[in-house]
Order: structure tokens, then sequence, then C-alpha cells
């Protein structure tokens, strides 16, 4: 009798921890792997408008960089730092994958610069720098993020670095996006006006948001985009009417257009402009791995070995893409802005170019010259641009030149 009973509690046991154990692999298995999930706050009231799997952890991508933003905002508020602050820039940050501004190790960047290139750029390298300026080192900057999330009641967020680069344990929810957002605005109003920014110009170079609601939909003032193939397209968007602000948040969207799209349909939903939209459908993701980690990392050597030899500084490559000619400098500024929003990561680091070209009785044109890409992204580019119905044309540097011979559109 004895032994038999002794057999069924060992066989339960086992049982419980098979059942255990596969709990455990799934939790960690829907934690590799982003999803929809979405939610709407009305940022008066704390109401939930709207909400789908907000709990769920997924991976934030650049969204990472409004808590890295959220700790400069503190240090400036504690009078750690000023705007006009110098920050050094370490050959760790230089080396950062795109997205980046291309610094080059030894160099500075002051912190007003910093803020406008984590906002619109979201740069990997500019977040290093900042990391590496108030922590030492981005390990302990990340785990002071970590630590700050858990004050601001982010419950299912993790932080393994500044920027939002895989890193399979750097996970976070839409909830929690919506927080930090919140928390963003309730806590530093003056320095939340940056989220608006529509392009700045760094070291003679405009550079235009990633956030295309910015001017697109009435009332958004911000805040954030992320990317990467783990997580899908996510975006943290705020809007204003008639007093009312509304935070939106989507993540594991399909595409720029899919999300932004949804986004504006929730806002508009919130609003009571519209019914509800139904959850977006999400393609397969990549999970992340220590070789996609790797391989991230190889790849911001890599962007760094081409600057070097790219002939022009913060220039990648010697090939460019021209994208029209304009009778105004104007015009053909903001052109080449707009085409490198449209262009997203594959012209980061370029240098925007407006060529001017005398012909003859006098009449002056200007072309808008996005310069410094490998063949490869330069031809990927074209191809983003003339899906969006505007002109381009691939073309090269002559060998042992610097500058760029530009061929007409006309």
């Amino acid at each position: 009798m004895l032994q038999r009973l002794m057999a069924c509690f060992i066989k339960g046991f086992v049982i419980s921890a098979i059942v255990i154990g596969v709990a455990i692999g799934a939790f960690e298995s829907k934690r590799a792997e982003a999803g929809y999930a979405a939610i709407v706050v009305d940022q008066s009231t704390g109401e939930i408008l709207h909400e789908r799997n907000a709990d769920e952890q997924n991976y934030p991508a650049s969204l990472t960089k409004m808590m890295t933003l959220y700790m400069v905002f503190t240090a400036m508020k504690n009078g750690r730092l000023k705007l006009e602050t110098p920050l050094k820039v370490s050959e760790n940050a230089a080396t950062q994958p795109p997205s980046n501004l291309g610094l080059d190790a030894g160099s500075t960047i002051k912190v007003e610069e910093a803020i406008l290139a984590l906002v619109t750029k979201s740069a990997n390298d500019v977040a290093v720098v900042v990391a590496e300026a108030l922590a030492g080192s981005e390990e302990k900057f990340a785990q002071a993020m970590t630590k700050r999330a858990r004050k601001l009641g982010m419950k299912h967020t993790v932080f393994r670095n500044a920027s939002g680069l895989p890193d399979k344990d750097q996970v976070s929810s839409a909830r929690d996006m919506a927080r930090l957002a919140i928390a963003l605005k309730r806590d530093y109003p003056k320095y939340y006006k940056y989220f608006s920014t529509e392009s700045f110009v760094f070291n003679g170079r405009r550079i235009g948001s990633h956030n295309h609601l910015i001017g697109a939909y009435e009332g958004t003032d911000g805040i954030k985009t992320g990317y990467i193939r783990a997580s899908g397209y996510n975006l943290v968007a705020s809007a204003e009417r008639e007093g009312r602000r509304l935070v939106a948040v989507v993540l594991g969207g399909d595409s720029i257009k899919q999300r932004d799209q949804q986004v504006m349909s929730l806002l508009d939903s919130g609003f009571g402009f519209g019914p509800e939209p139904a959850d977006l459908k999400v393609a397969d993701r990549a999970p992340i791995t220590e070789k996609s980690m790797a391989e991230a990392r190889k790849r911001g050597k890599a962007t760094r070995l081409a600057r070097s030899f790219g002939g022009k500084k913060g220039a990648g490559g010697a090939y460019a893409i021209q994208v029209g000619s304009y009778d105004t400098k104007k015009a053909a500024r903001q052109a080449v802005a707009k085409v490198a929003r449209k262009a997203g990561d594959l012209v980061s680091g370029t240098s925007q170019q407006v060529n001017v070209v005398k012909a003859k009785r006098g009449k002056t044109s200007y072309r808008a010259v996005l310069a410094g890409l490998s063949k490869v992204n330069a031809e990927k580019a074209c191809r983003k641009v003339e899906r969006a119905k505007m002109p381009c044309l691939v073309i090269k540097a002559p060998k042992g030149k610097g500058s760029i011979t530009v061929a007409s559109l006309d």
C-alpha cells in the first residue's frame, strides 16, 4: 500500500514538473517573438479607450529612446547637464549600427543636438554617447533605466541598452510605453516640445523625423517610432484636439504605412470620429538570437570602416541618389529632406546636398542629392523613393575624387 502511494506521489510530481516546465517555456517563447499590441489612453483622465494585448511583452526597439530621453531630462532638471554641455563620443559609440549620425570617436556633441538626434533620427550612436556620459557605461545606464521604469509603474519593462538595438532580454509592453509617454509630458513639459521636431540641421545636414504623423494628423505633437526585424514597426503618438489629449501605442506593425494608419484610426476612434479599427495582421518575426545581436554589432563596425574610406565626412560609399532638379534652393532642400524620410535607414549617414547648376542663358537650377551610399543601398533607396511617386536616379563619383558627378533629370 505504501509503495503504491509513493509511486502515485512520484508520478504526480513528475507530471507537475513537466507542466511547469512547459509553462515556463511558453512564457519564454512569448517573450522572444513580438506580436500585435495596442492601447489608447485619455491622458487627462487616465481612461483606457482601447486595448489589445496591452500587457504582452514585446521588443520596444527604438521606443527605448523615450526612456533614454527621460533620463536626459532628469539630469537636466538636476543640473547635471545643460543644453550646451558637450558630450564626448567614444569608439564604442561611434561603431553603433544604423540608424546613426555617423559621429567620429573623440568628437563631441552638445546635449541639445543629442536630444534632437534621438527624437528625429533615432540615432543609436547618440544613445550610447548619452548613456556613457550619465552612467559611465551603457550597461549601468540600462540598469538605471529599468529602475526608473519601475518607479513609473512600468511593470513589464526591462532595458539592456539605451538604443533599442536587438537584445532578447529587452522587453516592454504597450501599456508601459503609454505610461512612459504620459510621464514625459507630465514630468518634463518644458522639454516635451522636442518630440514635435520635424527636422534639424547637424553639421550642415538637414535631418528629418521618422515620425510621419507630425504634420499629417491634426493635433499630433510626437512622440517616437521604433523598428527592428524582431519587433515589427512600433509607434507611440500623442495628439490633442479641443483640449483633450490622447496617447496611442501600436507595437508589431507589418509596415510603416500600416502602423501609421492603425495609429491614426485608433486616435480617430478615441476622439469619436470613427469606429474602433480591427487588429493588425502581423507577419512572422525572426526571434532575436545571440547571432543576430552579434551581426548588429558587426554592421556597426562595418559602417564605421566604410565612413573612414568614404572620402566625404559621414559618407558611407561612392554612390548617391539624385531626387530632382528645382528652381529654388529651398525647394531642393525640402525635397532631399522628404526623400531622406521616405528612404529611412537605407540613407542613414548620408550627406544631404543641394548642387547649384548654371545653364545657358543664365538659368540656375538646384539639384537635390543624397551622397555617400553604397551601390546596393542607392539602388534600394531609389526603388523605395520611386514607389512614393518621386523621381530618383543613382549616380556615381568618379574614381579618385570625393565629389559626385551629377546627372541631369531634366
